[in-house]
């Protein structure tokens, strides 16, 4: 079974490879196209090709492209109504003969629509009548009786992403783009939500650098944070960690000779309330910590806490 796995694998890159060494001036020309229109992108296909269709649909639609899937039997009976005349539409059949995919052509041409098609045959009836064709022509499938569409579909969900990347590249989407267009989503909220939307800033466990151990350890284990802030919110001092506890404990169990100040961090970070979440955790992961003060770094004052598993 590993070795059939494996075999797949092998068919399927030798596929890409051949795919990626046959791309030329049209797929150049189709982005340029898809970045000139002020219509819709649409994607159409029937069959494995109608699946692959609305994963590249989807992947415009959330990089920048406005996109949608028609499925051409639908098309046929109503849904051209949604073709209006500034959209480009993306045609996609391996053989370039199919069908239900023909029939909807000539309401495209008569509409005025330009049309990118992906194909396997260049010399197909859908790549003929096209205005830019994408080739995805491959040698074998990985099917062994070469039956199941599974190279073909490979190359051409591979061909979808390389014209949305080349979109995204040309359009220069960045990560607070692609978070607009995902707000439900994880990466989302940490690239549209700031730090003060998330920070904690009731009951911070501030400390006087004088305490006692047992004062910082009641303190610490009321704050719930792992952590001890000494000063106060106006003038920070540093900051006591679980781990600086830890390690002052390892170096002497005496916690009759333990003070504050010799355990605590003097410069500890602190980001602005406006930082981004995204940014504020890649600062973290960089300093490797858990926690981060919030407030101004400039003035030594803290108006609140985040801590990153909270994110």
């Amino acid at each position: 079974m590993k070795d059939t796995a494996k075999k797949v694998f092998d068919i399927e890159i030798e596929s890409l490879n051949e795919v990626a060494s046959a791309i030329n001036d049209d797929f150049t020309a189709a982005v340029n196209a898809i970045l000139e229109s002020k219509g819709k992108l649409i994607v159409a296909g029937v069959g494995k090709s109608g699946l692959i269709g609305r994963k590249i649909a989807a992947t415009l639609a959330s990089t920048g492209t406005p996109s949608f899937f028609l499925h051409p039997g639908e098309a046929f009976h109503g849904d051209l109504g949604m073709v209006e005349h500034d959209d480009l539409v993306i045609l996609i059949s391996y053989s370039g003969e199919t069908d239900e995919v023909l029939k909807i052509i000539p309401f495209l041409k008569w509409n005025n629509n330009r049309i990118i098609s992906i194909t396997g045959n260049p010399n197909s009836t859908i790549a003929k009548n096209s205005d830019y064709h994408l080739n995805v022509c491959i040698t074998r499938e990985a099917c062994p009786l070469e039956l199941a569409p599974t190279s073909s579909t490979t190359v051409t969900l591979v061909m979808g992403d390389a014209l949305a990347i080349a979109l995204m590249e040309a359009r220069q989407f960045q990560h607070e783009d692609f978070a607009r267009f995902h707000p439900g989503g994880s990466l989302g909220r940490k690239l549209l939500v700031k730090v003060k939307d998330l920070m904690r800033k009731e009951s911070l466990p501030f400390i006087n650098k004088n305490a006692s151990f047992t004062e910082m350890l009641l303190c610490m284990s009321e704050g719930k944070l792992g952590m001890v802030i000494v000063g106060t919110a106006d003038k920070v001092e540093g900051v006591v960690t679980d781990g600086d506890l830890r390690r002052a404990l390892l170096r002497n169990p005496d916690t009759k000779q333990l003070h504050i100040d010799d355990m605590m961090t003097i410069n500890p970070v602190i980001v602005e309330p406006d930082e981004y979440i995204h940014q504020a955790e890649q600062l973290m992961i960089e300093r490797k910590i858990a926690t981060i003060l919030v407030g101004s770094a400039q003035d030594r004052t803290v108006t609140g806490v985040y801590q990153i598993y909270n994110g």
